[in-house]
């Protein structure tokens, strides 16, 4: 879910069992799970907390009509950067 600063929280457990750590550079795909053909990447680095900040442009794309994505639930796929 979209929380206040446009920002998603990685589940501790999914953390542990991926060995994510925060000074990786990670390749983040998000898509709200209501839309269909919606998707945008951008690369990020997760905080210490566990939390990823979505880029306010990413957000505005994907958003169609509604005022705020706050509290919308979004798909989120996490994948090593490559390079």
């Amino acid at each position: 879910m979209l929380q206040k600063g446009n920002r998603v929280q990685v589940p501790r457990l999914i953390r542990w069992q991926f060995k994510l750590e925060p000074t990786q550079v990670l390749e983040v795909t998000v898509k709200p799970v209501d839309a269909i053909g919606v998707r945008e990447k951008f690369f990020a680095r997760m905080n210490s907390d566990g939390r990823l900040t979505i880029p306010r442009l990413v957000v505005d794309l994907l958003k169609e009509e509604e005022e705020s994505l706050v509290g919308s639930v979004l798909e989120v796929d996490l994948q090593p950067a490559k390079g």
